[in-house]
């Protein structure tokens, strides 16, 4: 069989080969989190099946291709924006959003409004291939992980268990169970909302219906996602601590993750048992799209087609002078030089593993237990990024003190007044592992500010790029134990103590 390409899809299939091109940085990211983040790791499947959607309607789409539409050169310029901000600024969402309508734009230069109704759907569902940013995926994990630790303890007393519940820890009496990030759920949301999105589409019946299948993901995931801590709690209760950890733990996840599968089906055949009373097979199908009737045809070569290959060849362009665009860094004192002795607090310097130093992408950093006789010892770690447009960036405790086995009990962000510094603010978080509990401060200093919020620090971020040609800044975290008799005030004093006497010392080593 011959092909033979019109001069248009020609055009067409040259816009999407330098869209690669011009989104490579952001798209390399995307399969940098399929890799790394389990609950991302269907994201690999998420192209094959939007191509194979595409694909089964094939003649729908030829048959809809229509007058080209301005409207494409218009997104696909927005789009450029969101990728010249997400370079700038290292938030890789951007970027890989932009792509995304970077791609509507296409379609809409190419066969106008008339093919894009008819490839929307399969085009919208790349969107859970997309993972959330870590400061938000961090924020939304922590949050899970509560509900679930509540409602699984919930679930153990009705069942006649006799609990405790301290943050993420339930207390079972022989052992803690600590509800760590892998338990949070979002390990099952994110496939799950990608499937109930799939069935949604297939699901042959009312948009209310197909929006409560797609939306009741959600639900379904925490309530199981809660009722296996529960059944954990059981098995810990009646066999023993070994059932809380290894192979078991993660098969019982899988298990709760059919069941998940199994409740969005039987939600569909109990909607169907009230309405045309169809079996689940007959109700959900590849539905069968009719060509939408273009309003006019295509002209030899489409204007808007080839004005939005001009504007993606400029984003190319822009992408590749942002890559060579020097940077302004200032000039700072190194950390090896920072005081062992801060008005009686003593240090002794640690250095972290090479692989670590390597992973975190740190340029400098100050590792160091201070101890004064009277106070107390607290531990002090500040990170410095001299750049942090290419995606190297802090990262937040909320990820990494559960990646190191610490269960973060609360989350507070609070003002205190230290050094003469009013409404200072920071985040104050309550971690424990194995009975040892940690009090733990910690902001991000940015070019002259103190940032607690992990959205303006952001924001910031982007900002001075543009604007100040700098993305320099450091993460600054203060943590001390509790000691078995001690409270939570004397542990605040002992970190605000030492911040009242370290702070105008830090000045000197992350530039404002």
């Amino acid at each position: 069989m011959n092909f033979h390409l019109t001069s248009n899809q020609k055009l067409f299939i040259f816009a999407l080969i330098i869209a690669f091109v011009a989104y490579f940085g952001g798209l390399t990211d995307l399969v940098t989190r399929w890799n790394k983040q389990e609950e991302y790791g269907h994201g690999y499947f998420i192209p094959l099946i939007t191509l194979w959607f595409l694909w089964s309607r094939k003649s729908a789409l030829i048959a809809s291709i229509g007058e080209s539409s301005w409207v494409g050169p218009a997104l696909i310029a927005m789009a450029t924006l969101g990728l010249i901000l997400g370079e700038l600024s290292a938030i890789f969402v951007l970027i890989q959003l932009g792509f995304l309508l970077t791609i509507i734009g296409l379609v809409l230069s190419y066969g106008g409004k008339s093919l894009l109704k008819v490839s929307w759907l399969p085009i919208a569902f790349l969107l859970f291939a997309i993972p959330l940013p870590y400061f938000v995926g961090a924020q939304l994990s922590w949050r899970l992980q509560l509900i679930s630790s509540e409602l699984g303890v919930t679930f153990l007393r009705l069942l006649g268990n006799s609990v405790f519940l301290e943050g993420n820890v339930i207390d079972l009496g022989v052992y803690k169970l600590q509800v760590v990030e892998a338990c949070s759920g979002l390990r099952y949301l994110y496939p799950l909302l990608s499937i109930s999105f799939l069935m949604a589409f297939m699901y042959k019946a009312a948009l209310w219906k197909r929006v409560m299948v797609f939306l009741s993901a959600i639900p379904i995931t925490i309530v199981m996602n809660s009722a296996r801590i529960a059944m954990v709690g059981i098995l810990v209760n009646h066999w023993g601590n070994s059932q809380a950890e290894g192979f078991l733990h993660y098969f019982e996840g899988w298990i709760i993750f059919m069941i998940c599968l199994l409740m969005l089906v039987a939600e569909i055949v109990l909607l169907e048992k009230f309405g045309q009373k169809r079996s689940f097979w007959q109700a959900v199908d590849v539905p069968v799209v009719q060509a939408v009737q273009p309003k006019g045809q295509q002209a030899l070569l489409s204007k808007p087609l080839l004005t939005s290959i001009a504007i993606i060849l400029a984003s190319v362009l822009a992408v590749t002078v942002l890559g060579g665009r020097q940077e302004i860094i200032p000039a700072r004192a190194k950390f090896v030089t920072f005081p062992t002795n801060i008005n009686g607090w003593q240090a002794k310097e640690e250095r972290m593993d090479k692989s670590v130093e390597t992973f975190l992408g740190v340029d400098d950093y100050l590792l160091a237990d201070y101890k004064d006789p009277a106070k107390g010892s607290v531990n002090f770690y500040v990170a410095y990024y001299a750049s942090q447009r290419k995606g190297v960036s802090p990262h937040s405790p909320q990820v990494c003190m559960p990646g190191g086995g610490w269960v973060i009990s609360s989350l507070n962000r609070i003002a205190i007044q230290v050094a003469g510094k009013k409404d200072f603010f920071v985040n104050r978080t309550m971690i424990n592992k194995d009975n040892h509990r940690q009090v733990v401060y910690y902001w991000f200093e940015q070019r002259g500010r103190h940032i607690a919020n992990e959205y303006f620090m952001k924001w910031y971020l982007l900002k001075d790029a543009i604007g100040r040609n700098r993305t320099d800044g450091a993460l600054v975290r203060v943590t001390t134990y509790l000691r078995p008799t001690e409270n939570e005030s004397a542990a605040d004093a002992r970190i605000q103590a030492f911040l009242h006497d370290s702070l105008p010392v830090l000045d000197g080593y992350v530039p404002n």
